[in-house]
Formats: structure tokens, sequence, C-alpha cells
């Protein structure tokens, strides 16, 4: 087995936006609106909407009243924790990092706790934000929150009274390898994995941790 490639010795994270990045065109523009559906986590909104090109549109948007946030716990050795349910939209059991949802006034870093302690009974004492991510952009406004959590301990967390999970921690390199591979397909879990292994190739992760994720 060939050896763990060593992380590089500086980052060279992007610090301002290269001139490509900027917008082109007309934003879309809004005739009326009429809310369809409402519960206390999504509101569906039906829009008379006028395209870029100017023509007359029918848009529908499901705005979410939390914002989405995922963690990747990542013990000293290189292992990952991972949580197994059953989803309801697709009717399948994926296995994931741990998820869940924050309220749009309360820190993300703060429901990222909460979630951590709830599904896997962690703590963290290194906490990194790594990700924003918009999951959905052509028909919502869901915004997720990603981190990376190191230094973790066991504390006391309950899963809310309908969740019914399976706890797995497993190495990451085989973490990331089945979420390619397409075995675990959760669009959070595949982005914060490789955001993870980029870092650790971009030496932003301690060099001993990094090794064992190489």
């Amino acid at each position: 087995m060939a050896a763990a490639r060593p992380p590089q010795v500086a980052s060279r994270r992007m610090s301002e936006k290269p001139a490509w990045l900027k917008p082109h065109g007309k934003p879309w523009g809004v005739s009326s609106s009429q809310v369809v559906y409402d519960n206390p986590w999504i509101t569906l909104t039906e829009y008379q909407a006028i395209a870029p090109t100017g023509r007359p549109a029918l848009y529908g948007k499901v705005g979410f009243k939390n914002q989405a946030i995922g963690v990747v716990p990542l013990h000293e050795d290189g292992t990952v924790t991972l949580v197994g349910q059953n989803r309801f939209s697709l009717a399948n059991y994926s296995w994931e990092l741990p998820e869940g949802g924050a309220p749009m006034g309360e820190d993300p870093l703060d429901g990222a706790k909460r979630e951590l302690a709830e599904e896997v009974g962690l703590q963290a004492a290194d906490w990194r934000q790594i990700l924003r991510m918009e999951l959905s952009n052509s028909v919502t406004d869901e915004i997720c929150h990603g981190f990376l959590a190191m230094d973790l301990s066991p504390t006391k967390g309950e899963p809310d009274e309908t969740e019914d999970f399976a706890v797995a921690r497993v190495p990451f390199r085989e973490a990331l390898d089945a979420a390619t591979a397409g075995h675990m397909p959760d669009a959070i879990t595949v982005a914060l994995l490789l955001r993870t292994h980029h870092m650790a190739v971009r030496g932003e992760l301690p060099a001993a941790l990094a090794a064992l994720i190489l």
C-alpha cells in the first residue's frame, strides 16, 4: 500500500472573486404571488413571474423556515461518525452525516452543536464552518451551513420523537468512497465529505489528521 500523500503546507484559499463571477442579464421579476400551502416548516408560493428574457412564466418556490445544518464529526483517528435513518420523501434508507435544522434567527453553530449531541451523542471542542450551500436553488430558498467538528467527546443527547437513528463510526476514506460511489447520495453528506478531503489536500487540517484521511 502506498504511503499517504502529505498535505500541502500552505492554503491557497480564494480571497476575492475572479472577474468571471459576476451577474449577467436581467434578474427575474414578479407580477403577483400567492401562498398555496403553509406548515411549520415550509411555505409554497406560486408566482406570476417575468423571466430574464422578458417572457411571462409560472413559478413555484418552496420557502424554508429553518436553515439546514450539516456536521462532519471527525475523530482524531481519522474516523467519522454517520447516522442511518429512513427518509420519508424518497421512501429510502439513508446513511448520512448528522444533519438538521436551525431557526432563522439562531446562530447556525448553535444549531450544529445541538444536532451533533441529539443525533450521535457527541460534543466538540474545535468547530469550523467549512461550507455554505444553496441546496436546490431552482425551486427552493434553502440555505445549508456545513461544519467540521473535531476534538470530540461523548455527551448526552436525545433525538426528536420522530427520529430513529442507527449510528456507525467508520474510516473517513471509506465514507468518502461510499459517497462518491453513490451509496450515500445525500447532497449535504457528499459535499461536506468532499470539502473535508479538500481541506486535507490544501493543508487546512492538522497534518497528522490530514495524513489519516488522504
